[in-house]
């Protein structure tokens, strides 16, 4: 039995980059946790199961680097921990090479997102497209070329295939998410503090039971308790937060979010 840190992966979210984690990482090393910042910035058309393979190829020539051949964790934000889930639970599900200890998740869509799909709907994506322009996606976004949000809408093979196979029972799931149940404006001004969901009619709906992108009924996973963070959370030196600091978009770098991904990682 050893002491020793438990190296650790970091996964990146959609539209994002390694640079995310820049808060993150002074407490990896202060704690003298190892890691590595895997990157899909540019995924040039890629769909999620290629990114993921790609996330193997990271993995591997972080091991041959770093000499580790034992357990590593990850922490992965948003559609960033479905690339992971898809390479632990589908590529790697029944050999079992890769050696996971934890698998750490921020506000992930592993039901699938509803706020994808509506991106493809012929009568809400231009209203809602426009209102996330500049914000969470690019100026004169177009979902039909995107393979990734194609990959993450609910009734996708990809989502499918997740669900097929199932969590694995050798890993620790995480789930960090966030709430607004005082109906904050704040929390994500551009949908009111609330965010889209499908009910289980299918029906679109605005709740307050998500980080403004992701709710929390797309987060969750059979057995896995979520981690509920809300506003109004504080943490040891640092001021109070704005509600926007518990959307989606600032999970990576939301201190109490921080500390309860710290406390994970310090866990046997």
């Amino acid at each position: 039995m050893t002491n020793e840190p438990v190296p650790l992966i970091l996964v990146h979210g959609w539209n994002s980059h390694p640079g995310v984690w820049k808060r993150l990482l002074p407490r990896l090393e202060a704690a003298g946790i190892p890691y590595s910042r895997f990157s899909y910035a540019d995924p040039a058309g890629k769909d999620m199961p290629l990114i993921a393979a790609a996330l193997e190829d990271h993995l591997l020539r972080f091991r041959k680097e770093s000499g580790c051949g034992g357990q590593v964790d990850i922490v992965a934000h948003s559609v960033g921990a479905c690339i992971t889930r898809f390479f632990l639970e589908v590529m790697d599900g029944k050999a079992r090479r890769e050696k996971v200890r934890q698998l750490i998740a921020l506000g992930p869509p592993n039901n699938g997102s509803a706020l994808a799909e509506l991106f493809n709907d012929p009568e809400r994506s231009g209203a809602i497209i426009g209102r996330l322009g500049g914000v969470f996606v690019p100026p004169g976004y177009d979902p039909a070329g995107d393979a990734i949000v194609q990959d993450v809408r609910p009734g996708s093979s990809f989502m499918a295939g997740l669900t097929a196979a199932g969590i694995r029972k050798d890993i620790a799931y995480r789930i960090i998410v966030t709430a607004n149940p005082a109906g904050l404006p704040g929390f994500f001004p551009l949908f009111d503090g609330r965010t889209w969901e499908r009910d289980d009619r299918g029906e679109y709906r605005l709740t307050l039971e998500g980080d403004g992108i992701v709710a929390n009924r797309e987060s969750a996973l059979p057995g896995i308790p979520p981690d509920i963070i809300l506003p109004g959370t504080g943490t040891t030196g640092f001021p109070p937060m704005d509600p926007d600091q518990y959307c989606h978009i600032n999970l990576p770098k939301n201190p109490a979010v921080l500390d309860r991904i710290m406390q994970y990682l310090g866990e046997p």
